[in-house]
C-alpha cells in the first residue's frame, strides 16, 4: 500500500481564508522550461468560529503525465491542458530493474505500460516522446500527484519531440493563501515565497500548519 502524505491545516487568522497546495517541482533533465500546477484550493473560516481545518492528502506512489496543452505557453491562472492521461511509475535506482521508464503516444494521447528503461538518473523517471510537430498541437508531461483522490500534474516540461526526459520528484508541499483550482499553471517562485512548506523529504508523512493571524506560519511535522 501507498504510503499517505496529510497536511492540516488551521485558521487562526479572525476572517475566511483561501488556501491552495502545490508542489515543488520535479528537477528535469531533457526538456525546457519547467512550470507547476495548483493541486487542490479550499476556502476555510476562522478556527475560533467552527473548530474546522483543511486536510490536503497526497499520494507517495509517483506517476508520469501528460496532457494536451491549452496554449503554446502555459500562462499563470490559466488550466494546463485537457483531460490527464497518467501511468504509476517507479524510480530508478543504483541497482535493480525497476520499472522507471514510459513512452509517450498521440493520437490518442496516452502512456505505455512502464518498463525499466537503462540510463535514468537515481530517483527519477523517463518519458520518452514521439516524432509530433508542437507547433500544431501542444502538450505538456510531468510528474502528476494524487492529491485529495484526483490525479493532477503537478509539474511539467513543454516536451520536445524524439526526446528522453528525465523527472525526479521531490516531496515537498506548499500552502498558501489564495484560490487556484486543481491545474491551473501558477508562478512557483511567486507563490512559494511568504507560503507554508511541508518538507517530507526527511520520512515525515504528516504536517500541521496553522495561519496565524499575523500573516505567519507555524508548521509541525511528525
Amino acid at each position: 500500500m501507498s504510503t499517505l502524505l496529510t497536511v492540516n491545516v488551521t485558521n487562526n487568522s479572525p476572517s475566511v481564508q483561501s488556501f491552495y497546495f502545490f508542489q515543488q517541482p520535479a528537477v528535469y533533465t531533457g526538456g525546457g522550461s519547467v512550470y507547476s500546477n495548483s493541486l487542490w484550493a479550499s476556502s476555510l473560516v476562522p478556527f475560533a468560529q467552527t473548530g474546522g481545518q483543511l486536510t490536503f492528502v497526497a499520494n507517495v506512489q509517483f506517476y508520469a503525465g501528460v496532457q494536451q496543452a491549452v496554449s503554446l505557453v502555459p500562462q499563470v491562472g490559466q488550466v494546463s491542458g485537457s483531460a490527464l492521461a497518467s501511468q504509476p511509475i517507479e524510480l530508478a535506482t543504483t541497482g535493480g530493474t525497476p520499472k522507471d521508464g514510459t513512452t509517450m503516444k498521440v493520437n490518442p494521447l496516452g502512456l505505455a505500460v512502464p518498463t525499466y528503461m537503462s540510463g535514468v538518473q537515481p530517483g527519477a523517471f523517463r518519458i520518452v516522446t514521439p516524432a509530433y510537430d508542437p507547433s500544431r498541437t501542444p502538450y505538456n508531461a510531468g510528474s502528476a500527484t494524487q492529491a485529495n483522490r484526483l490525479i493532477v500534474l503537478s509539474s511539467f516540461v513543454v516536451p520536445p519531440p524524439n526526446q528522453n526526459i528525465d523527472y525526479r520528484p521531490i516531496l515537498k508541499y506548499y500552502v498558501a493563501v489564495g484560490y487556484f483550482t486543481p491545474g491551473t499553471v501558477i508562478n512557483f517562485s511567486h507563490s512559494s515565497v511568504g507560503s507554508a512548506v511541508c518538507d517530507f523529504t526527511g520520512g515525515s508523512t504528516a504536517a500541521q500548519v496553522t495561519y496565524n493571524a499575523d500573516g505567519t506560519w507555524s508548521t509541525r511535522l511528525s
